[in-house]
């Protein structure tokens, strides 16, 4: 949802109300009021509830009583993808830049500034809407991190920012079987994120670090789909486990960890040549940037799984673009 949809005097009443549906009511004002330029695209995922946002300097403030008359009762963790914020919540306050993670709570009062200027451009955030009765942690430990600095240059956050960007440009592609994990996942890398900020890694069950490592290796996977190398040995290596754990924590999904590679390296394939935009591309050119350097081994593998080979399947979308749903994998 863009603003730029929007006749120019609408623009910013807008975006107001799209960002108090979509986390919690507050009072914003900006100097770009009058011709507010801002994009919102929100996501669902199975138990997940996420929204990217980019938009100019404006200040946002959550009020005690904005907090009585609704309240969600969630923590807000959010990755600064661009531009610079800061936010103010329980007497303490953080400066934000690119790669940055902050948390504050719907609960609270809170101020929120979006600063732009030439040298950052527009602010960018990707928010996780994370429900408070759900997190596995004490709730004195998780507000003791409100309005801190949480760098996502290394470890769990980088990981975690990662995977949010992959999430936002990828999500679309998937299915609802494969949303739901994928978003069951992200939620598992931001708990293990707020672990280690609290040195909480404890409250975590067993199989809740079972699952971290598996939404590890699962965004790896997405993440590393076009490097011909990717295989169990390689996510071992990079996770700095055995290959054998790596096997074991698969075993709570329907398929091996070189089926999921294979699998999604053809779904890839195939959203690849369904792109209007890569149609200068040949189809041997469209399996190699997913990892698939074997032309011959790629047509068999699609026919098996879609039906029909890719050129054959290219062709059908070219000159019958209204024919109706994508063939689906066997």
């Amino acid at each position: 949802m863009d603003t730029l949809s929007l006749p120019a005097a609408h623009r910013f009443d807008w975006w107001c109300e799209t960002v108090g549906r979509g986390a919690a009511p507050t009072r914003i004002s900006s100097d770009h009021a009058a011709d507010f330029v801002g994009r919102v695209e929100m996501l669902s995922a199975g138990p997940l509830q996420a929204t990217s946002m980019s938009f100019p300097a404006l200040e946002s403030e959550r009020t005690p009583d904005l907090i009585k008359r609704s309240d969600p009762e969630t923590y807000e963790l959010t990755l600064i993808a661009g531009g610079a914020m800061s936010v103010a919540q329980a007497r303490r306050e953080a400066t934000l830049s690119a790669g940055d993670f902050v948390m504050w709570s719907s609960s609270r009062p809170y101020t929120g500034r979006g600063r732009s200027a030439p040298d950052h451009g527009l602010s960018q955030g990707i928010v996780l809407h994370l429900p408070r009765k759900d997190l596995p942690f004490p709730e004195a430990r998780v507000d003791g991190v409100l309005a801190t600095r949480m760098p996502g240059s290394d470890g769990i956050g980088a990981i975690l920012a990662h995977h949010l960007h992959a999430l936002f440009r990828e999500g679309p592609r998937l299915g609802e079987p494969e949303g739901a994990r994928i978003g069951a996942a992200t939620l598992h890398l931001a708990y293990a994120l707020l672990a280690r900020q609290i040195d909480a890694r404890a409250y975590l069950e067993p199989e809740a670090r079972g699952a971290v490592l598996l939404a590890c290796i699962e965004a790896f996977i997405e993440e590393n789909l076009a490097d011909p190398q990717l295989s169990p040995h390689a996510i071992a290596s990079r996770h700095h486990v055995s290959v054998r754990t790596v096997h074991q924590v698969f075993r709570q999904r329907e398929e091996t960890v070189s089926a999921v590679i294979r699998r999604r390296r053809l779904e890839r394939c195939r959203s690849d040549l369904a792109d209007t935009r890569l149609s200068h591309l040949p189809v041997h050119a469209i399996a190699a940037r997913n990892g698939l350097v074997d032309p011959a081994g790629f047509s068999r593998s699609f026919r098996r799984a879609y039906g029909l080979s890719p050129a054959e399947y290219r062709r059908m979308l070219r000159d019958a673009p209204s024919r109706g749903p994508l063939p689906r994998a066997r």
